[in-house]
């Protein structure tokens, strides 16, 4: 009976770790790179890595390169705009 319960507890677990990863992958927002940031913007990528460089756009530098999130660009461009 004890290991019956303790069966039941372990498929339960298991459960709410599969339900989280889930929920995480559905919030995970990939990363665009320079040349994919560039042209949702119309903008040319050396002039977007020098506005990330400079701290004039929102970036995230992995490494020597320069990634960004279309949500956090999306929400520059609506400030600039107001």
């Amino acid at each position: 009976m004890l290991e019956s319960a303790n069966e039941t507890i372990d498929s339960a677990t298991e459960d709410v770790k599969d339900r989280k990863q889930v929920q995480s992958q559905r919030d995970f927002e990939p990363l665009l790179d320079t040349e994919e940031a560039a042209r949702l913007l119309r903008m040319h990528p050396r002039t977007l890595r020098t506005k990330a460089r400079r701290g004039s756009i929102p970036a995230v530098q992995v490494g020597k390169r320069w990634r960004f999130r279309a949500s956090t660009l999306d929400r520059w461009l609506g400030k600039l705009a107001s």
